[in-house]
Formats: structure tokens, sequence, C-alpha cells
């Protein structure tokens, strides 16, 4: 059983993925149907490994929303309702907190950030016993001040980072063990954590999904991780996620716990 979460919520692409904002340069030749396939895989590799996976309705006209990770937070007592630094994205957050609120899911009550807060859940990095917070082009810090004042009783690190969001460039994998890549994230902040670094070309493997029971969802592609990870006694589970590379997404973008934590 993972420790942090044993419910996602995730969403389905939308028919018109292929206009989210990406930069990466194989954004053009985005496949529809194969991004629905593969992301049919990983939500049966998320039930198969004991998680509890809702799924929430297609959200056309909103490109990116596939990454649910990105609109909110989600707690079992609090949940914070992101302020996209990527302002096309506005609207994903409220449309995830109706479908929330529609269901029965015992999720938090929401919690704001507003202007000129920004903040984005794919820079909040969640362990047992602390939340890193990426400073980055996506969370600004008002952003993280607001994340503070609603969640008082944890302990906030901010985290430099030079990629647009925080868990592009690490991930916790339970065990006290964060996945991180040193060439876009500082390492300082981690201090106390045991760390397993990703070398400069396998920079996108630094996002992946913990299954709990030291078990993780790795992309396809990334040996020189894949040989750490099992050197650390990992079980990995590999996918293909080529869609949404391509899309400018990881394994974390595409669900978004229900944090007992929070």
């Amino acid at each position: 059983m993972n420790s942090l979460f044993e419910r996602v919520f995730v969403r389905p692409p939308s028919e018109d993925y292929r206009n989210c904002n990406s930069t990466n340069p194989d954004k053009e030749g985005i496949d529809l149907v194969l991004a629905k396939n593969q992301h049919r895989e990983y939500i049966s590799i998320l039930k198969e490994s004991g998680i509890d996976v809702v799924e929430l309705p297609v959200l056309n006209g909103h490109p990116d929303s596939v990454f649910l990770q990105d609109p909110a937070v989600v707690g079992h007592y609090i949940t914070i309702v992101s302020r996209f630094g990527l302002h096309s994205r506005a609207g994903e957050e409220t449309a995830m907190i109706d479908n929330l609120s529609a269901g029965h899911w015992q999720t938090g009550t929401p919690r704001f950030i507003t202007a000129p807060g920004q903040l984005e859940g794919g820079d909040v990095l969640i362990t047992d016993t602390t939340i890193f917070v990426g400073v980055s082009s996506r969370t600004n810090k008002e952003g993280i001040r607001q994340l503070t004042t609603h969640l008082r009783d944890t302990r906030i690190v901010p985290v430099k980072t030079r990629s647009f969001h925080l868990l592009c460039g690490c991930s916790y994998v339970g065990e006290n063990t964060i996945v991180i890549a040193p060439s876009i994230v500082d390492v300082k902040p981690f201090s106390g954590f045991n760390l397993i670094q990703v070398s400069e070309e396998e920079v996108y493997a630094a996002n992946i999904l913990s299954l709990g029971k030291k078990r993780v969802l790795v992309p396809s592609g990334y040996p020189k991780i894949s040989a750490k990870l099992r050197d650390a006694r990992y079980q990995m589970l590999e996918i293909d996620n080529s869609e949404f590379y391509k899309g400018d997404g990881g394994l974390t973008c595409l669900s978004s716990p229900l944090y007992s934590v929070l």
C-alpha cells in the first residue's frame, strides 16, 4: 500500500489534446488514438497495483486537461486549488473542483490560490514529512506563501528548478528516497533524504510514479536510472509514455492523488 495515497483521479485526453502547450519539437506528431491507448494502459497498471482510480469526464476545449496533477493538490481534509501560471489553462481548476464536489470521495475543503499568487500541482512534491514546492515559471513565491498559510502545520520547503515544473525533475518513491535530476533541480533542500540521481541525458525519467511497497512506474527506454532503481531494490513496471512525452508531460502529470497526509 502507498503510504501517501490509495486513490487517484485521472482525466482521459481531450479530442483537442494535440493542441496542448508543449515545447517538444515532436508535438506535431502526437497520435491521439495512441495517447488514448497509453492512458488506458496507465489506468490498468494503477488498478492492478491496488490503487483506486476515479476517471473524471473528458474536458474538451482544454487540450492540457489530461495532465490532471496541475489543477489542484487534493487531500482528505484540505484541497489546494491552483491558480495557473500558464493562463491558457485557466478553467481546468474550476472543472476539477466541480467534478470533486459532485462525487462522494471525501475530498478536503477547497482553499484557493489567489492573484498575484501562482501555483500549479506539478510543482508540489509531497513526502511523508515535508512538502517541497518548485519556484518555477508556473509557481511564484506568492503562491508558495499562500500555500504555507493554508497548510500551517506542514513543513514546506521552496526548491529552485530550471524545469517548468518541479516534478519534471524529481519524484518521491517512498522509503525516504527521492529520484532527482541535479541538472535541473537544486539538490540542497533535500538533505536528509536518500537521493537516486538521474543523469542529464535521462532527465525525463526523473518523473516516475510510486505505486507503494517499493514498486515504481517508470517510462520505458531509460536503462541507467532503471539499473539504479534495481540496485536500490525497487520493483519496476515500465510503460510507453511517448504521446505524453510529446506533450511535455510525465507519469505523475497524468494523475492527481487523494493524499492522506493533507
